[in-house]
């Protein structure tokens, strides 16, 4: 269990409590738990580079890291875009359905993607790449934005991007798989004798 899998464990456990705090802000109209649900979501998105960080920096990477910190990603920015998309009175600004769409989906399609691979090739190589992480930072900026109820003028920016970076990240995410797929023998065509 290395610092960086302990740092993800404590960004997954952050995720029940951002939605508490944001379940009860909404119900209640408390600040504090709108502070509290701001300052997890918060936290954990920055410990997201911080994992990263110190997995790279001290040579802590790990087969657990590489499940771990995805999924963690995965529930903190999905808890938070999915809240977003249900109407809280005039608490928050409302996250459009269809981003809301274009994000699952293209995390369905890749890990569809991913145990079709899997199971036709035996072994996955997913590779990191860099419109995945602006996808990242602009979901989380958007749900950041919103949690800080700042003005809603930039907020379409924000969308945009988070949907543009999105979609960009799954389409290479699918043309991955598919070179996967075509190198793999068990995708050759077959002779009839």
């Amino acid at each position: 269990m290395t610092t960086a899998n302990k740092i993800t464990i404590f960004r997954i456990l952050l995720v029940p409590f951002f939605v508490v705090q944001f379940l009860y802000y909404v119900g209640t109209g408390n600040e504090w738990n709108r502070l509290f649900a701001l300052l997890a979501f918060a936290l954990a998105s920055v410990l997201d580079g911080v994992d990263g960080y110190i997995a790279r920096r001290y040579n802590q990477k790990s087969e657990l890291g590489a499940v771990l910190d995805p999924l963690a990603d995965k529930l903190l920015l999905v808890s938070g875009i999915v809240l977003l998309g249900f109407d809280s009175g005039h608490y928050f600004s409302r996250i459009p359905l269809w981003l809301i769409v274009t994000i699952i989906s293209r995390d369905m399609i890749v890990l569809l993607g991913v145990t079709l691979v899997h199971f036709m090739c035996g072994k996955v190589a997913v590779r990191a790449r860099m419109v995945g992480k602006v996808a990242t930072v602009f979901q989380m900026g958007t749900v950041l934005w919103i949690l800080f109820q700042w003005t809603d003028r930039a907020l379409p920016i924000l969308i945009f991007g988070a949907a543009l970076f999105t979609g960009l990240s799954g389409v290479l995410y699918i043309l991955d798989g598919i070179r996967q797929l075509n190198a793999s023998p068990t995708s050759a065509a077959t002779k009839n004798q």
